[in-house]
């Protein structure tokens, strides 16, 4: 049986010292540029339990002006820990076929979402939290991109359901909003209403 390949980074070469915990868009040009120099494909399996490498993640928060295309997984899923939880970002492991992280990032648009469109990935930050097992062997580059008012409708709608809301209805339901999704909300909210 063959192991999944994903790409990864050294961690030493993206989070420093001890690290941090969150969202961080200071130096993102020298961490994307260490990213593609000193990433290679590995193991899935193998990587899954060593923190001295993080997977790379591109994970896409997509807008509407100020709203936020806002998903709810349904109890279709394998996983319960899964069931009802919200979600704000779409994203996923990067395999050798996709050519990149940008690549690897529009693929997972198409996977996810049915658009007719493909809108330009605004990279913001890193996403780092090291507070959880999975938390410590993957690292987000989080994008932001604008549907200008296009539509857009989930794929698996057996397992996602999802609509443009208000930053307030994000709000409400932090509580149930997946870690990464979370962390993303209120770095943008604390960031402020400019998107692009």
């Amino acid at each position: 049986m063959t192991d999944e390949l994903v790409y990864v980074v050294p961690r030493r070469a993206v989070i420093a010292g001890d690290g941090w915990h969150g969202v961080r868009s200071a130096a993102l040009g020298p961490a994307l540029q260490a990213i593609g120099r000193l990433g290679e494909y590995r193991p899935r399996g193998l990587m899954e339990v060593d923190p001295d490498w993080k997977q790379v993640i591109p994970y896409v928060v997509l807008r509407d002006g100020a709203d936020y295309f806002l998903m709810r997984r349904t109890r279709a899923g394998r996983d319960e820990r899964l069931h009802d939880r919200f979600s704000i970002g779409v994203g996923g492991h990067l395999n050798p076929g996709d050519g990149g992280l940008d690549q690897g990032l529009v693929r997972e648009w198409h996977e996810e979402l049915v658009a007719d469109f493909a809108p330009r990935f605004e990279s913001i930050g890193l996403l780092n939290d090291d507070t959880t097992e999975v938390g410590r062997v993957h690292l987000g580059v989080v994008y932001v991109a604008d549907a200008a008012g296009r539509p857009v409708a989930i794929r698996e709608t057996d397992k996602l359901s999802g609509s443009f809301v208000a930053p307030a209805e994000v709000a409400a339901v932090t509580d149930r909003l997946e870690t990464w999704s979370r962390i993303a909300f209120e770095f943008l909210e604390a960031r402020g209403p400019s998107v692009g």
